[in-house]
């Protein structure tokens, strides 16, 4: 079978002989891939010009939908994948982190982008900045989707995760994407790629596929486009150092494999929780996906007196984990993707042999159940002891990027965090330890070299999600050897495909352009009441300024009465002396209460509920005497997705106000309500 990539809108061969393609488990040719006479530039050409403008005429809320649609879609067809997943010597679990996991990816996104970001096609960031003393002219940031594509370079050990995890952040963005896997293991993405273009939830021209070599694509990048990078530091550098992308400055974000600690904590002996916790993971972490992770563990750091009993423990794990056909009952390990790869993991061992000596395996004479070691991509796990890590730098600057971790002794905390410091860049370590101070010194002598972090103790382990497991929620990189990149956390790796803009107009332009009311604004009054108004009706900027009231002291003696709240301030003036307060002071939760009296409009109408209050400030003390007014302005508006059963319904944040009868501001928030919709979505 001769594999296809996927170009402007068309599935195309490539004209030459291709790369042969091998089952890992049987070492049985299975396809070819081959990309020459591919016209990269058009594929480009077509992102920008067909999938760009289609993604950006979406809103994040309408991208967020698609991408919950097409999750949904792909865990429909999960058998497919599963059942040739297993070509790439993949078992079960295997499986699961890469097709469920980017398929788990997705449906994050596609719920941060409806929670977190605004149905609109752009995002507002942060706060306005005054930088004009009356505050007529101000600062503000937006960000916008670039005009340009993502070209996305994955790794051979995740075809399916690796793509959908830089996808998803990259369509919600509101730009296309073209995926270029890994060779080796490229059947299986362009499996799945052609299950997404034949459910036609993409708009045209969203996602492209290249099957074989990159050829001459970044040649054509420009400054509107992105690269990313998954794979080796030498070759994630080479791309880098692109001339077209040093010339145009385009973004690159590379996440390479890197040396990648686990520490167990001084306190925690044999017999203890933490103890079997940290065995655990390191033996899970050495054998998922037979090692072939980029969050592996390579390092493993024990106090000194305890290495004996860690390499004892981790023996009898090890050897209980079966190599084999993933097809076979208990066969709990897999091949690698390739006889190549085990010919490079053979040789970094070799390498690492020079400062280590093998405390468990053996790379020559080892079986495997259910294949044949002879044509299979098979390699056992090996677990090397280097007795002097601090002096020894090969354990440090040497990844053998299958099953195998060196384990190496610390004498005290400094000892420690210079271990985990030598690796010079990771994405993830972790610290399995019950001592807190200790977990404290670890991360925050540490932080700076890792990416990610993860302590685990008995109280949080049953939940924990574990050290080589990256979350769409967090970010997912490191510094250093590991790329200086960063992948996913959530709304942060949407921002890498767009554009932050700082934007200077009056607070009305600003308003205008944003379409989010920034305070100093004009405003528009209306005799209908904004209460008595659909989502539809209600636009920015509509304002209602509300009648007075002034605040006795029965207000603040009643109000204690019913909240409870008998603070000084409130209840005795004799304990004012040396407070901020003159006199007796109305309790700030009162002052809001009155305010929502002031401009509710009690009659039953399209306002549905109180949805909520963000941003409350307490500004200036309210005394007896005062006498309070409120603006109420329509500050923004999401429409929230149609369920069964529900009213069609909206949300609308309004500015709240609140100022004293000298014209101060003695209180602001923000006040969301759910309002009823005339149309469905």
């Amino acid at each position: 079978m001769k594999l296809k990539s996927y170009v402007a809108g068309e599935w195309v061969a490539g004209t030459g002989n291709g790369t042969p393609l091998f089952n890992a488990v049987t070492g049985t040719q299975i396809a070819i891939a081959g990309s020459e006479g591919v016209d990269f530039k058009a594929m480009l050409d077509y992102a920008r010009n067909v999938g760009g403008p289609a993604l950006r005429k979406m809103t994040f809320h309408e991208r967020a939908l698609m991408l919950k649609k097409l999750a949904m879609f792909l865990n429909d067809k999960k058998a497919l994948f599963y059942e040739l997943s297993a070509a790439t010597g993949a078992t079960k679990v295997d499986s699961w982190i890469d097709i469920d996991g980017g398929i788990g990816t997705m449906f994050v996104f596609a719920s941060k982008g409806r929670r977190e970001l605004p149905d609109e096609t752009f995002l507002v960031e942060g706060n306005p900045e005054q930088i004009s003393k009356n505050g007529t002219f101000l600062g503000h940031h937006i960000c916008v989707p670039l005009h340009g594509v993502a070209i996305h370079i994955n790794a051979y050990n995740f075809p399916c995760w690796g793509m959908l995890e830089k996808i998803a952040p990259t369509f919600l963005a509101g730009v296309p994407a073209i995926i270029k896997p890994a060779t080796v293991t490229s059947y299986l993405t362009e499996l799945m790629v052609r299950e997404i273009i034949n459910s036609g939830i993409l708009p045209p021209g969203a996602l492209q596929l290249i099957c074989g070599g990159a050829g001459d694509i970044l040649d054509h990048v420009t400054l509107q486009d992105v690269v990313t990078f998954t794979g080796s530091a030498s070759t994630g550098r080479m791309l880098k150092q692109h001339p077209a992308i040093i010339e145009n400055s385009v973004r690159f974000n590379m996440e390479a494999d890197s040396l990648n600690f686990s520490m167990l904590g001084p306190e925690a002996k044999p017999g203890s929780a933490e103890f079997g916790l940290f065995i655990r993971e390191v033996t899970r972490e050495m054998t998922v996906k037979a090692g072939q992770k980029c969050t592996a563990i390579r390092r493993i750091l024990v106090p000194e007196h305890l290495t004996d009993a860690v390499v004892s423990e981790l023996k009898l794990k090890l050897a209980a984990v079966k190599l084999g056909n993933p097809a076979v009952e208990g066969v709990k390990m897999g091949p690698l993707a390739s006889n190549g790869q085990v010919a490079e993991v053979k040789s970094k061992v070799a390498e690492l042999l020079k400062s280590c000596e093998v405390a468990y395996g053996n790379i020559n004479d080892f079986e495997v159940t259910g294949a044949d070691k002879a044509t299979g991509a098979f390699m056992p796990t090996m677990l090397l002891h280097c007795k002097d890590g601090i002096k020894n730098n090969g354990p440090h600057d040497i990844e053998a990027f299958g099953p195998v971790s060196t384990i190496m002794g610390y004498k005290n905390t400094d000892d420690a965090i210079e271990l985990a410091r030598k690796g010079k860049g990771s994405l993830v370590g972790s610290v399995f330890s019950a001592d807190n101070n200790f977990a404290r010194e670890i991360v925050m002598g540490t932080a700076a070299w890792h990416g990610r972090l993860m302590v685990v103790n008995e109280a949080s382990a049953a939940e924990s999600t574990g050290h080589g497991s990256p979350l769409g929620h967090l970010v997912h990189g490191g510094p250093g050897r590991a790329g200086g990149g960063e992948e996913m956390g959530g709304i942060r790796g949407v921002k890498h495909y767009m554009q932050r803009t700082a934007i200077q107009g009056s607070p009305t332009t600003l308003t205008h352009i944003c379409k989010e009311f920034i305070r100093g604004a004009e405003v528009k009054e209306d005799v209908i009441h904004p209460f008595r108004k659909y989502f539809e009706e209600i636009q920015i900027g509509d304002t209602l300024f509300t009648h007075r009231r002034t605040v006795t002291e029965a207000d603040i003696v009643n109000f204690a009465g019913i909240s409870g709240d008998f603070f000084y301030a409130h209840t005795d003036e004799t304990s004012l002396e040396g407070s901020v307060f003159e006199k007796r002071v109305a309790h700030g939760y009162f002052i809001i209460s009155a305010a929502a009296g002031l401009f509710v409009d009690p009659k039953k109408g399209p306002v549905l509920a109180n949805y909520g209050l963000d941003n409350l400030r307490f500004t200036q003390p309210v005394y007896v005497g005062d006498t309070i007014s409120v603006r109420l302005t329509c500050k923004r508006k999401t429409k929230k997705e149609k369920r069964e059963g529900q009213i069609p319904q909206g949300v609308v944040e309004w500015d709240v106000e609140v100022k004293n009868q000298k014209g101060e501001t003695v209180a602001t928030e923000t006040v969301l309500t759910l309002v009823e919709r005339k149309e469905d979505i």
